[in-house]
């Protein structure tokens, strides 16, 4: 009786988390008579009585003022189809696409061309998952050079740290350009070599990230990578993140 698995350890769906009465089911688990399961891939977290799972994987689903990078899959008579690593469609309209006036019988490729990325914003998302974009916005644009990774939308939150944290000691160590994008997809523009240290600790923290310590592992793998010193922010406990 009681709780059967460790805090923090990965369960599978219906992999039994605790039995009798003396926990609630949350996020992520449900209840069978006195069982408590689990329902999705995740991290479990106890939270005094109460049982949830963090999940480790999945698509992104789009929420409206949320930062993404997209690539461009269509130009229509309304303007772009982006790709946003999301089951739903999202149109960036030529009255969101640039702050100057475009008309209604432009090139739209100059703009935004096939393939081309771009950061953007989310600013509606219908009953019917129809996502409205705009580029005008502070750090709005289409993306020139550097490359594109995808990782696990819900790996997010630790990449970025809290209030930046993570990003800023990794663009600060690295010299490079980053940006996180919400649905999973991360643009690093750099020297070659900065490049790839870059990508390869992204890469990192997305497999390390329900570790604990995370930020001081990141801390001495840069540190030791590039022989420097770094200052970082302490880590945060996960209901925080």
């Amino acid at each position: 009786m009681g709780l059967l698995v460790k805090e923090r350890s990965v369960v599978v769906p219906g992999e039994v988390l605790a039995e009798g009465l003396d926990f609630l089911p949350s996020n992520g688990t449900y209840r069978h008579e006195e069982k408590i399961l689990a329902n999705q891939l995740g991290l479990l977290v106890v939270d005094g009585k109460v049982l949830k799972t963090i999940p480790l994987s999945g698509r992104y689903l789009p929420k409206k003022n949320d930062i993404v990078i997209g690539r461009v899959m269509d130009i229509t008579m309304m303007g772009w189809r982006f790709e946003i690593n999301s089951p739903y469609t999202s149109l960036l309209s030529m009255k969101e696409g640039s702050f100057d006036f475009i008309p209604k019988n432009a090139n739209l490729s100059k703009y935004y061309a096939l393939d081309d990325h771009a950061v953007l914003e989310i600013i509606k998302v219908t009953s019917q998952n129809l996502v409205d974009l705009t580029a005008k916005g502070p750090g709005l644009r289409k993306l020139k050079g550097g490359q594109i990774i995808k990782v696990n939308t819900h790996k997010v939150p630790r990449i970025i740290g809290k209030k930046g944290s993570m990003v800023s000691m990794l663009k600060k160590a690295t010299g490079c350009k980053i940006i996180v994008g919400q649905n999973g997809l991360v643009w690093v523009q750099g020297e070659p070599k900065s490049e790839i240290l870059a990508v390869d600790t992204i890469h990192k923290i997305e497999s390390e990230s329900h570790l604990p310590g995370l930020t001081e592992r990141i801390k001495s793998h840069l540190e030791q990578t590039l022989g420097i010193k770094i200052e970082a922010e302490p880590d945060q406990p996960e209901e925080e993140r």
